[in-house]
């Protein structure tokens, strides 16, 4: 569960999860290229595509989130799409809530966008098909147990009452990280054999 829904979140969470979301947003527009933008759309629309695809895992469901492979190729980008993202599923599907845009863009936006600065140089620079998958694994992987860590913080952060919940939920990521990680794998080795330029964000 990615999507938080209204009603669930303490007004300082709310508020804070809105600050830095419109902080990684304003940074995300500065630096899009307009080269970019439509590499933005695609990426934002095929996310929301999988994202409707839920898999019932224990009390909870997951989907793919794709927001390690959004932010290697996005950079801070990755947080702009995935706000218009999230707005669309909220206002068309009622998934998340509009209270909670913020802290749900941060919980799966934030995490993309660290591991890719951390893992991205690595995967651009390596020359192995192996080297180069197992780093594209590590990095769909960590962005996932970040979002959910976050998730389960922003549960935590809001209520003592919601820690048990918290707990469980950072269990049902664990095979979402495997899964994620065998598509971010199989991403980035194609694009790395096709066009590899496409693994870095166009420079600003």
């Amino acid at each position: 569960m990615a999507h938080i829904p209204d009603g669930v979140l303490s007004g300082p969470v709310l508020v804070g999860g809105t600050v830095i979301a419109a902080a990684g947003v304003a940074l995300g527009l500065r630096l899009l290229d307009d080269r970019l933008i439509p590499r933005a759309g695609v990426l934002a629309a095929a996310v929301f595509v999988v994202s409707l695809i839920s898999v019932p895992v224990g009390p909870s469901s997951v989907h793919l989130l794709l927001s390690g492979l959004m932010g290697l190729m996005l950079g801070a980008a990755v947080f702009p799409a995935v706000l218009v993202m999230l707005l669309l599923q909220a206002l068309l599907f009622g998934f998340g809530g509009l209270t909670t845009l913020g802290v749900n863009t941060v919980n799966i936006a934030l995490p993309g966008f660290v591991a890719a600065a951390l893992l991205g140089p690595a995967i651009r620079a390596s020359t192995g098909a192996m080297a180069r998958g197992a780093l594209a694994a590590l990095l769909g992987a960590l962005s996932v147990a970040g979002t959910g860590g976050l998730v389960a913080l922003s549960l935590a952060l809001s209520s003592s009452s919601y820690t048990p919940v918290a707990r469980v939920l950072i269990a049902t990521y664990l095979p979402l990280m495997i899964g994620e990680a065998l598509v971010t794998v199989a991403v980035v080795s194609f694009l790395a054999r096709v066009q590899p330029d496409a693994l870095r964000p166009v420079p600003a």
